[in-house]
């Protein structure tokens, strides 16, 4: 479960964003859309705990996010919430398998090697594993994230702009992928867009202004 109540967030230069309340329950899938500059990606990250709100609370499953100590946030996190950023980050002197490893480590979760082999698998990237990131072309680096956002089996994923830099054929390929895996680990889902092309495949949208 991921919900928002009277969150709001304040920048250094004294502009303040408002959202609008909202529960998306354990398991379903959403869209929410906005114009470039509406704060989609700020209350990503505030939804992600790598903001802190001015007001106003985001709560995950039974924990408000607030409450936590910075380390505490940090292993909940990554625990707890996959990020599918739109540009990725990964630990470019590492191979696949090495960036997906440390995101276990950094989660305090112990190394599973085969969880990851199976993981790349359902996702037909597993002949990648030994690959550095930055050998992988754009489609390929894409599904590495969506693995690991996936990798600790979180209970919500947080996508921002999946398909802003797709054709239409990759673009579904990609939402449909994003789906699917969610759906498979019993996640909540939260995309982040403002690609109209994605309205007609979420039953259940947030539009921000």
């Amino acid at each position: 479960m991921l919900q928002i109540e009277q969150l709001r967030y304040n920048y250094q230069n004294e502009t303040s964003l408002s959202f609008p309340d909202f529960t998306c329950k354990t398991g379903e899938h959403w869209l929410l859309l906005g114009q470039s500059g509406s704060g989609k990606t700020t209350l990503l990250h505030l939804l992600g705990g790598l903001l802190s709100p001015h007001s106003g609370t985001v709560t995950v499953g039974d924990t408000v996010l607030k409450t936590l100590s910075t380390a505490a946030l940090d292993k909940f996190r990554g625990k707890n919430i996959g990020i599918i950023f739109q540009k990725n980050h990964f630990v470019r002197s590492l191979t696949v398998q090495e960036n997906l490893l440390l995101a276990q480590q950094l989660a305090g979760m112990k190394p599973d090697k085969k969880r990851i082999a199976d993981l790349l698998a359902r996702l037909n990237i597993d002949h990648k594993l030994k690959s550095k990131t930055n050998a992988l072309s754009q489609g390929e680096q894409q599904r590495v994230a969506i693995a690991r956002a996936l990798i600790n089996q979180p209970r919500v994923i947080l996508a921002d702009e999946p398909t802003s830099a797709l054709d239409d054929e990759n673009c579904s390929e990609v939402v449909k992928l994003i789906e699917e895996q969610a759906s498979l680990a019993g996640a909540t889902l939260l995309v982040v867009t403002h690609d109209s092309r994605l309205k007609q495949r979420f039953e259940k949208q947030i539009n921000i202004q």
